[in-house]
């Protein structure tokens, strides 16, 4: 029999569960997938811990829909919400749901979103500019690429996608769309194409990958979110509770080893001579560093390639 998760590979999904199941043992546990997808962590969760209850967030209406359908075995003990994951405490006030035994992040955007035609995320095959994960979100990847100026354009290039060649880009576009507006992520690749010399147009996979990944940070305001959903998960954990985040680039894995890294440090001054007990650490790291996907598992599942996994557990008041 195939797994339930079959046709949707979650990345590290042993790992994820070994970090996590310690905190899931006990009966009437709760676990919130603060990015749902198309629940293939939830669901290897919900069968590893059959007294588990699952609340699934997901800012995309399409990905609700469809974990609810693969969720259906599991009824009674899933509720689903579309929310950006930013709003974790007011997702939990409304469930009536106190504090929490695990919190898991699968970052980014899911294998399905590349997948899907339409959403344009994705540079391998022609789509509209779009790159929303909540399509009631007014802004587009084509509103940004129409309509900011060429150095803003630049500014988002260069901080969200690392791109060297940043300010060529943003001035090709701006070019390009005094001709006509952009509406497709074919136009945008050979703008992207054209703007980066050959010789390192050859180097690091796609040119395209950097300019993509940093529209779709700008569409989505998400290192902003994850700078706000973060704490707002370390702060729905039980004692004992423990949560894990499955990072795709730099940027996220930076965000989240700062989060984690503010709440394992003992902040007492180094004048005093003894640990003050409001300042003692909150939590304990359960990775050392970020952890990385096996060679076998990037063989099978290329899209794990890049990943970069951390946990920690919530310290008791006595530790």
């Amino acid at each position: 029999m195939s797994e339930p998760w079959a046709g949707h590979v979650p990345v590290m999904v042993e790992r994820v569960l070994a970090l996590l199941g310690p905190a899931l043992a006990a009966p009437d546990s709760v676990l919130v997938d603060a990015t749902l997808g198309r629940a293939g962590h939830a669901m290897a969760l919900l069968d590893a811990h059959p007294g588990l209850m699952l609340i699934g967030i997901d800012a995309d209406s399409d990905a609700i829909a469809v974990s609810g359908r693969l969720l259906t075995p599991y009824a009674g003990r899933v509720r689903l919400v579309h929310a950006v994951y930013d709003q974790i405490a007011e997702v939990l006030a409304r469930e009536g749901v106190g504090p929490v035994q695990g919190v898991l992040f699968d970052l980014g955007v899911s294998s399905p979103q590349l997948d899907e035609p339409g959403r344009g995320f994705a540079y391998s095959y022609d789509a509209p500019l779009d790159m929303r994960m909540d399509r009631s979100n007014p802004l587009t990847a084509a509103e940004v690429l129409n309509t900011y100026p060429a150095t803003r354009l630049a500014k988002v290039l260069r901080d969200y996608g690392e791109e060297r060649f940043a300010r060529r880009i943003a001035e090709a576009v701006v070019r390009a769309r005094s001709r006509a507006p952009l509406t497709s992520t074919a136009q945008l690749s050979a703008i992207i194409s054209e703007s980066i010399p050959a010789p390192a147009r050859r180097r690091g996979g796609n040119p395209a990958k950097r300019t993509f990944q940093a529209l779709r940070i700008e569409v989505n305001d998400e290192l902003a979110v994850l700078a706000r959903g973060l704490p707002a998960a370390l702060d729905s954990l039980a004692e004992g509770g423990r949560i894990a985040v499955l990072a795709y680039h730099s940027l996220e894995d930076r965000t989240v080893k700062r989060a984690l890294a503010a709440r394992v440090t003992d902040t007492t001054p180094a004048r005093l001579p003894v640990p003050l007990p409001a300042a003692r650490p909150r939590f304990a790291l359960l990775t050392r560093g970020a952890e990385r996907p096996s060679p076998a598992e990037v063989a099978a599942n290329p899209r794990a390639a890049s990943v970069r996994l951390r946990a920690a557990e919530r310290l008791g008041e006595a530790a």
